[in-house]
């Protein structure tokens, strides 16, 4: 089977390498924009089924996996920074605080599919004002969900993590291929696979 992350992540990339050693990048050109009434802690596992769901269009044959993470501070989502200015802002909203950050994942094979999302709360040190400004002239910021890289430079803020480490670098590996796993070994996956 063929095995498709729908995401061009470079951090999604090495994690999925973790589950699986051979598979594709497809990535899923959506407007990221989801329904106003919906729960901003919902909004990651809505995303990711939307990508999903567009790779997986003529593909049943294939294993299509979509991620999307948020970085959730004070009830609101926190998204790539537009510049320096708005990455300023992120970083004092976290400078001493505990925010979520959560991934949802999608997964669909053979025109069946299932969605989960994991949270994980991070703590952030006071942050002075210079450690912010010499944070936001670099260019880890502006690609990342809250402006900044756990697995990176960002890790120097970190306080402490309660929950899963790579669900806030991206993609939360141990339950994804917990859950794949269950999911092939479903009587129903087994039974449209005896009659595809």
């Amino acid at each position: 089977m063929d095995i498709i992350l729908a995401s061009a992540s470079p951090r999604r990339k090495q994690l999925l390498s973790m589950i699986y050693a051979d598979y594709k990048v497809m990535p899923a050109d959506i407007r990221e924009l989801v329904p106003r009434d919906l729960d901003v802690e919902k909004c990651p596992e809505y995303l990711a089924n939307e990508k999903a769901a567009l790779i997986a269009q003529g593909r049943d044959k294939c294993l299509v996996i979509g991620c999307d993470t948020a970085v959730i501070s004070e009830g609101k989502m926190l998204n790539k920074p537009r510049d320096t200015n708005d990455a300023r802002i992120m970083m004092n909203m976290l400078s001493g605080a505990v925010h979520k950050v959560i991934t949802g994942c999608a997964v669909y094979y053979m025109g069946k599919s299932f969605t989960f999302s994991v949270s994980t709360d991070v703590e952030f040190f006071e942050l002075s004002e210079q450690e912010i400004e010499d944070y936001i002239n670099t260019a880890e910021p502006y690609d990342k969900a809250g402006g900044y890289g756990i697995q990176a430079k960002g890790a120097l803020f970190v306080k402490g993590i309660h929950g899963d480490y790579y669900n806030v670098v991206g993609m939360p590996v141990s339950r994804l291929k917990r859950a794949i796993d269950e999911f092939l070994d479903s009587e129903e996956i087994k039974e449209l696979e005896r009659n595809r």
